[in-house]
């Protein structure tokens, strides 16, 4: 549930049912009734309809919690999150990091500190593109300890530097003004031909 699209839609297959609800975070819905099997299986119908998944089993509801809590993390850093990511999780969660750790390894095939990187990556890619921050700033927003850290795990996972994806980025919209140019000189031409 990260859109209010997604929101809209999980309201109104509770309110089909008649239920009272809260939205008490993301991803996370508290029921006033108690609710029957039946029911449950109309809201995992409807919510399916709607490209939506429910997830009642306690393992896979932790998991989405670890996503969450890291997707936070890196789009909405905190000043006093300074902790290591692992007591970070552990503190929030209430779970030992090491059980966290091989239970998201075990149901995402990827580990954690997998998934970190791979959202800060494209975090900072978002910052590279819009030009939001430069690089030591970006660095210091994902928590890297330093632009070489960055720019090294940068690298690692895309394949290019940041500076090089930049300017990738400054070509493809210069490839862009010049696709508009010749439109332009195509539809002066045909203008005059027309004449």
């Amino acid at each position: 549930m990260v859109s209010s699209r997604c929101k809209m839609a999980v309201k109104e297959e509770l309110k089909k049912l008649d239920l009272h609800f809260i939205i008490a975070e993301l991803g996370v819905v508290d029921i006033m009734e108690n609710i029957s099997s039946k029911q449950r299986e109309q809201i995992r119908i409807g919510l399916f309809k709607s490209g939506l998944e429910l997830i009642d089993d306690k393992k896979a509801q932790l998991i989405e919690r670890v996503k969450k809590e890291i997707v936070d993390l890196v789009y909405h850093p905190n000043e006093e999150t300074k902790a290591n990511t692992s007591d970070y999780l552990s503190e929030k969660l209430g779970y030992k990091y090491t059980y966290m750790s091989n239970l998201f390894t075990e149901v995402q095939g990827t580990t954690i500190e997998k998934f970190i990187i791979s959202h800060k990556i494209e975090r900072a890619k978002e910052m590279i593109l819009y030009d939001e921050f430069n690089l030591t700033e970006i660095a210091w927003k994902l928590r890297y300890s330093s632009v070489a850290h960055l720019s090294n795990q940068f690298k690692k996972t895309t394949g290019l530097s940041p500076s090089h994806f930049k300017m990738l980025k400054v070509k493809k919209r210069e490839a862009i003004e010049e696709v508009d140019k010749e439109e332009y000189t195509v539809d002066a031409l045909r203008n005059f031909i027309q004449e």
